[in-house]
């Protein structure tokens, strides 16, 4: 079957972490079908994590949100992707617009997640198992069942810096840092209310490591400015002119540029979590309602933190419980462990900031189980 195809294309649309688990497959399939044409098709939105991966032939950009969130263009943009003549189409984003793209795409197989009725113009469906497994496993299951791969080149997530981001984030860290200065990184933000940590519990943490000489840098996108606000509110050193607010103002490149020059990166379960862990950077992550198996930051040397709650993991985005039990998952997973899980990898890694040592194949992170 490895000599069949000459042409794929892997579909998926989802946000920037979910995007991120894709890199993974790319690289597998670069390297097990070598003289295939490898295209990925992704939001345009999220340009930045993906177009230059070495590992792709093209990458195909729809408008979701825009210019393709008609169906005219939509039915287009189908005719665009026929018009390719793939042999083979794997979805990796199982709802309707990806599902629909590609049970018509014309390919000569069509495999992957799906929803039901497309699902009846695909060759193989397989359900996505990042209840139980990483996300990343359930990818490669796809590959292994329906596209004949047997040996999986899994370097872990890679994100190839667009032209520009690296030398746009030397000038913002020199504007904004003294020589010499340690950051450590801030995403406070999360696509849900439940993977949300306190802002509070943020702000107590920004405290301590400012009056121990850190600096703090804000990052997140523009959904996340009044969150951010409110938590620098909530500091005690807010004025100290060791925070940085990065929120909303930076690309999706730069972003990643940045966050390699920190020191540590503390994090909600979010897209940027993700890029972090392509940037290679220590991390610290908090998780309430999301499966800790299926999105667990994907290197050996980060820590998160799992919610004592029983109601872990309730993949709800709004908490329905009242009163002192609203939100338990994250007010249970108080500042003071969070910090010394920070603790742990600045003792063991700021000296290395920037020059991170390689972690290929050690890929399952610390989970502390409070």
């Amino acid at each position: 079957m490895a000599d069949t195809y000459k042409n794929i294309l892997v579909i998926n649309l989802m946000h920037i972490g979910d995007l991120m688990l894709v890199t993974p497959v790319l690289r597998t399939l670069r390297s097990f079908y070598g003289e295939a044409r490898l295209t990925l098709l992704a939001d345009k939105k999220l340009r930045d994590l993906v177009e230059h991966n070495e590992t792709l032939d093209e990458c195909m950009l729809i408008d979701k949100k825009g210019t393709d969130d008609h169906l005219v263009n939509f039915i287009k943009f189908i005719k665009k992707i026929r018009e390719k003549k793939f042999d083979l189409v794997i979805n990796l984003h199982r709802n309707e617009r990806a599902s629909a793209l590609a049970a018509f795409s014309g390919a000569r197989r069509i495999v992957g997640y799906s929803k039901p009725g497309f699902s009846l113009l695909f060759d193989e469906v397989l359900p996505n198992k990042k209840p139980i497994m990483h996300q990343i496993h359930s990818h490669f299951e796809v590959l292994q069942k329906a596209c004949g791969v047997t040996k999986f080149d899994d370097r872990g997530l890679e994100m190839v810096l667009p032209p520009g981001a690296d030398e746009e984030a030397q000038t913002l860290w020199y504007e904004n840092f003294s020589p010499g200065k340690k950051v450590i990184a801030f995403n406070i933000g999360a696509s849900w209310e439940t993977k949300r940590w306190l802002d509070g519990y943020f702000a107590e943490c920004a405290d301590d490591l400012i009056s121990r000489g850190y600096a703090i840098a804000f990052f997140g996108g523009p959904m996340d400015e009044e969150i951010v606000r409110e938590c620098i509110k909530k500091m005690k050193r807010r004025d100290s002119g060791d925070v940085k607010i990065f929120t909303g103002k930076v690309s999706l490149g730069v972003l990643a540029a940045m966050l390699k020059r920190c020191a540590l990166f503390l994090t909600t379960d979010s897209g940027p979590m993700h890029v972090g862990v392509a940037m290679n950077v220590p991390i610290v992550t908090m998780f309430g309602s999301s499966p800790v198996p299926g999105f667990y930051p994907y290197d050996a040397k980060d820590i998160l933190i799992k919610t004592p709650e029983k109601c872990h993991p309730c993949g709800i985005h709004i908490c329905p419980k009242k009163g002192d039990d609203f939100m338990g998952c994250m007010k249970h997973m108080p500042p003071s462990v969070i910090m010394d899980a920070v603790n742990k990898l600045l003792e063991k890694y700021e000296g290395m900031t920037g020059n991170w040592p390689p972690h290929q194949g050690e890929y399952q992170c610390q989970v502390i189980e409070l």
